[in-house]
């Protein structure tokens, strides 16, 4: 297998290979160095690459497994978003403001060590993970592989241009309204956002006041459940790669292209058509699929973003030279500001009645289908200069799908659906029942087995 080959295998190939002896770590972490060194000067998709201490830890990995050790993640490489810490380098955010050098390892980045994975680089995000698109002052604008023009999203956009460019065998994310699965869409990836707390944050503590969850953006579904085997808590019988692996069975699928009331949005033409064809597979593979209403009541929207304003003015808190912060950035701020504590208490404590309100829909379902996108990726560049309120405005139109699925805390996953006439991916989103990642991981299988998604690579070499 080549080299291309290699970085495009994917974390469960690259495992299986590394294990049987047919290539070596320092191969493997090889092949997606050298990637990065030929297409990250056109992506930017990483802040910082390790790529000294990666292939030393390559070596170890090789002597590991002379030694007949095992591991699942032994010797492929790892690119981690960086809003979570790494020991001994800078947790950037994003951001010019942010302070020294973690002390530490994140609790999933330790698991992801802990099951042999090699932490290639730290993956750009937008200034304090606030936007669906990836540009900052500080370290420039993220490119989406499958066209140099427009964003992977955000805010994992530096992960999902990773991954979809091949540059790791396997990316980690996080998602507070969107920001694992909206790179995903965006970049042609399976992208899952586990139910809350199952993969852990720490040592950050109910991040976004609770909207925040950890998980895998990846080539294929095999490599996003060998991630969460990894680092998540409370497995399946058997682990994620064994529901990954099962026939789902048939299911009752839901699908929903309602918006929640005061969001304004429209979806795209290719974007329904993408939703209708995907609704048309899951009935040839035989499950039940059924058109439906999802009842997100009134309380959602203020939830989302009285959570979605608090936790920036949280982070803001804690920068050390909020000086150097971007003026988009302090002004949101000042509107966070504005927002008082008796507001984020009644935003907290609808939650339960939020979750209960839209999980009604699984009393005529086991999975949801809903959108993805309502559009394409947007242009590089396209809301530099404007103030936050336009930028917020402009921005949620494009990914209104999102953010209920925070509150709630459910498992959901963004799965590939085609391209657009522009060659730009569509993507649409699975929503499972709290605590459901494996029937999402299996139904998301069968789709990928009836329609292959990550034979397509985008037009870089």
């Amino acid at each position: 297998m080549d080299a291309t080959e290699l970085a495009y295998a994917g974390a469960a190939v690259q495992a299986r290979m590394i294990s049987a002896g047919e290539v070596s770590a320092r191969e493997v972490v090889q092949a997606s160095l050298d990637r990065v060194a030929r297409l990250d000067p056109r992506l930017n998709a990483f802040r910082v690459v390790l790529a000294e201490r990666a292939l030393m830890e390559a070596d170890q990995a090789d002597g590991r497994r002379g030694a007949g050790e095992t591991r699942p993640l032994l010797g492929v490489p790892v690119a981690v978003k960086d809003d979570v810490d790494v020991a001994g380098e800078v947790t950037a955010l994003g951001t010019a403001a942010h302070g020294g050098p973690a002390a530490a390892d994140c609790e999933a980045v330790r698991r992801l060590r802990s099951a042999g994975a090699i932490v290639v680089g730290k993956t750009n995000v937008p200034e304090l993970m606030m936007w669906p698109f990836t540009e900052t002052l500080t370290f420039g604008a993220t490119r989406n592989p499958w066209s140099l023009g427009h964003t992977p999203g955000g805010s994992s956009g530096g992960s999902g241009a990773a991954a979809a460019a091949g540059l790791c065998g396997v990316a980690l994310g996080s998602d507070g309204a969107g920001s694992i699965r909206i790179p995903a869409a965006f970049c042609g990836l399976f992208g899952i956002k586990p139910q809350r707390g199952r993969v852990p944050t720490a040592p950050k503590v109910d991040s976004w006041q609770g909207l925040n969850h950890l998980g895998p953006l990846a080539r294929t579904v095999a490599d996003a459940a060998l991630f969460l085997d990894a680092t998540a808590d409370g497995a399946p019988d058997g682990g994620y790669v064994a529901a990954a692996s099962r026939l789902p069975g048939r299911l009752r699928v839901a699908v929903c292209s309602n918006l929640p009331p005061g969001v304004i949005a429209r979806l795209g033409a290719p974007q329904r058509a993408a939703l209708d064809a995907m609704a048309n597979l899951l009935g040839s593979l035989g499950h039940e699929v059924s058109e439906r209403s999802i009842d997100y009541g009134p309380a959602l929207f203020p939830s989302i973003l009285t959570r979605y304003m608090r936790g920036i003015r949280d982070d803001l808190a804690t920068v050390p030279h909020p000086e150097r912060l971007e003026p988009r950035t302090r002004a949101m701020g000042r509107l966070a500001g504005l927002l008082p504590d008796g507001a984020l208490a009644r935003a907290r404590a609808a939650e339960a009645g939020i979750s209960a309100r839209i999980n009604t829909i699984f009393d005529h379902a086991d999975v949801v289908l809903a959108p993805g996108p309502a559009g394409p990726p947007f242009r590089v560049g396209a809301f530099h200069g404007h103030g936050a309120l336009w930028t917020i405005n402009g921005s949620e139109a494009r990914v209104p799908y999102y953010g209920a699925f925070n509150v709630t805390g459910q498992p959901a996953a963004s799965i590939p659906a085609g391209f657009d006439d522009d060659g730009l991916p569509l993507a649409v989103q699975l929503v499972g029942r709290p605590d459901d990642e494996a029937t999402l991981l299996a139904l998301s299988t069968q789709v990928e087995m009836a329609r292959p998604w990550a034979d397509q690579r985008p037009p870089l070499g």
